[in-house]
């Protein structure tokens, strides 16, 4: 079971109540803004607490509330793709992807995305799509057990879109990384062939 996640949260206004079951690839949770779907990711991270419930992802429990499990951030191995890419702007791109992992290969992941070209590059630099693969890329070499996209289309033009979409649908088949993928726009879930969970 790649994903079992069944919790609740009350956060203002908002409660927010998800049961997801499945050995599908990709999960992608579907909803309008502000319905909660990146505070479930931030959950599943552990940079958000549930207040009840179960995660476990790829048959490792990253937090439990009956026996008390809730493991930190650190110890999760989540690869997470942020909405706003949040690469360090003051860190060539080499440095953003060695961020946190400095004894990483870079090699597998530059050849996958195709960003070695870009190493000796600035943030500011980048195009949209190029600072998506290279925050993709530090993911990457977070040594996830688990990938998380927070809607990583935003902000692009349509042909990077289907460029990014393209490579999304190459880590799935390369790397059998789980992947639990968000967007409020159908048509991404359906090019993914993603298995589709409404908030």
């Amino acid at each position: 079971m790649r994903f079992e996640i069944a919790v609740s949260k009350r956060i203002g206004e908002l409660a927010l109540d998800v049961a997801i079951r499945t050995d599908a690839p990709i999960a992608a949770l579907f909803a309008p803004s502000g319905s909660g779907k990146t505070s479930l990711l931030n959950m599943v991270a552990g940079l958000l607490r549930p207040d009840a419930g179960r995660i476990v992802i790829a048959s490792e429990t990253l937090f439990d509330s009956a026996p008390g499990i809730d493991l930190p951030p650190d110890k999760r191995r989540v690869g997470y793709v942020f909405q706003d890419r949040r690469l360090f702007p003051h860190l060539s791109v080499r440095a953003n992807l060695r961020y946190g992992r400095a004894d990483a290969d870079l090699a597998p992941v530059l050849d996958l995305l195709g960003i070695a070209h870009l190493l000796d590059r600035w943030p500011a630099t980048l195009s949209g799509g190029e600072a998506q693969r290279v925050a993709i890329g530090r993911a990457l070499l977070a040594d996830p057990r688990v990938l998380l996209f927070d809607e990583p289309l935003s902000h692009l033009d349509r042909p990077r879109r289907d460029e990014i979409l393209g490579l999304i649908r190459r880590l799935r088949d390369e790397t059998g990384l789980p992947m639990l993928y968000v967007t409020h726009d159908a048509a991404e879930i359906d090019a993914l062939g993603a298995e589709r969970f409404d908030l």
